[in-house]
């Protein structure tokens, strides 16, 4: 009878495959996977905490650095918990500005994760093509937002600033070039012999598994399950929209790669749709109450006027009550729950972060694989660490 022998290795936390400071601590049998066991908590900066000790529009920022890939859908996520404790009713132009950053955003995580989990595979020259469109929706979003990475865009009834007048022509130039470029993609991967080899039948998690342990996202729709807050309980302008949800039923590697392939290819129709759709009118709810008056109403009356001041001083102070407000982030399900007490800060903030939650299907997906395979399945689980230890 053969002896196993079970070795004990750590993989990370500076490995360049763990997309961040992740240590995994791998038992293995040979080069077999018997065990993976995440080991978290390097990069922990307190958000949740720190955010209780901030006003609502400091919280801003701090939302960015979550999952900094994907900024503009952790600001959106946050904003519309604070406009449901307000209830502050959104303009439908800022709403399609609001859907049109969040499928930006959603492209340029996707790029990003492509190119890095080629290159983790191997395919280093897929890095070098997403990167140069990637170039392209960060010039987008500067030109809108005043930065590239951490936009800190949204404010409670809108966005800071309305978009510029050549917005929607420059959008429709990406789409146009981008849905040629990702075609460059797929016929340096879709069907090659290489990468299928590596990816099909790699991490398979089945629909019940993915459920059990909370998957959300791409990772939980190729394992079949048919679930897309944008669709199913749409919020900003999705329900005025027109796209297709992706789901497989494979649940491996590959398939988890083929659903974000067809992801971006729904998000350029969705910027198409929104910018030829784009709505006339004000790019802000300016509610006397909660957010900064317009100049007009700032002329009508002193008491305005210092009431203005105290926003941008003291903060706005929502009414006592709780809310839990949850997206469509690209890694999937973010929720932000939020109790105030009446004070010009969260009592309690917690946040539902799909990073978090999808690293703790790693076990199921690597159990019986191989060593070299754990790379893959980590790149296909498209995880950020920023938002995992947040």
């Amino acid at each position: 009878m053969a002896r196993q022998e079970i070795m004990t290795i750590n993989m990370g936390p500076h490995h360049p495959s763990t997309h961040g400071v992740l240590r995994i601590i791998l038992e293995l049998d040979g080069e077999v996977v018997v065990n993976a066991i995440p080991d978290i908590g390097y990069l922990h900066r307190g958000v949740e905490k720190l955010s209780e000790n901030k006003k609502y529009l400091q919280v801003l920022p701090l939302t960015d650095r979550l999952d900094y890939l994907a900024s503009g859908s952790n600001n959106l996520a946050y904003i519309l918990a604070v406009e449901k404790l307000l209830g502050i009713e959104v303009p439908r132009r800022a709403q399609y500005i609001r859907t049109a950053i969040a499928e930006l955003t959603r492209i340029n995580s996707h790029l990003l994760w492509l190119g890095t989990h080629a290159a983790d595979i191997g395919a280093v020259t897929v890095l070098m093509y997403t990167l140069r469109e990637r170039e392209d929706i960060l010039d987008l979003i500067e030109e809108t937002s005043g930065t590239r990475m951490m936009p800190t865009y949204f404010r409670p009834g809108g966005v800071v600033r309305d978009i510029l007048p050549d917005f929607d022509s420059k959008i429709r130039a990406f789409v146009d070039k981008f849905d040629v470029k990702i075609k460059e993609y797929e016929r340096l991967l879709t069907k090659n012999r290489i990468w299928m080899g590596r990816t099909k039948g790699v991490g398979v998690i089945s629909r019940s598994d993915a459920v059990s342990l909370g998957l959300s996202g791409p990772s939980a729709r190729a394992s079949g399950l048919d679930w897309d807050i944008r669709r199913d309980e749409p919020y900003e302008a999705y329900d005025e929209l027109e796209f297709k949800v992706p789901v497989l039923t494979e649940g491996d590697v590959y398939a988890r790669y083929m659903i974000r392939m067809e992801e971006m290819k729904e998000s350029s129709r969705m910027l198409r749709q929104l910018v030829d759709g784009m709505p006339e009118g004000s790019f802000i709810e300016r509610s006397p109450k909660y957010v900064y008056p317009d100049k007009k109403r700032l002329e009508e009356s002193i008491e305005a006027m210092i009431h203005h001041f105290k926003l941008v001083v003291d903060g706005f102070s929502p009414p006592k009550g709780e809310v839990y407000s949850t997206i469509e982030s690209p890694k999937g399900e973010i929720g932000f729950y939020i109790v105030s007490d009446g004070s010009p800060k969260p009592y309690r903030l917690r946040i539902r972060p799909p990073s978090f939650i999808n690293l703790q299907s790693l076990l199921t997906m690597a159990k019986g694989n191989m060593l070299a395979d754990v790379v893959a399945i980590i790149g296909s689980l498209d995880i950020v660490l920023g938002e995992i230890d947040r």
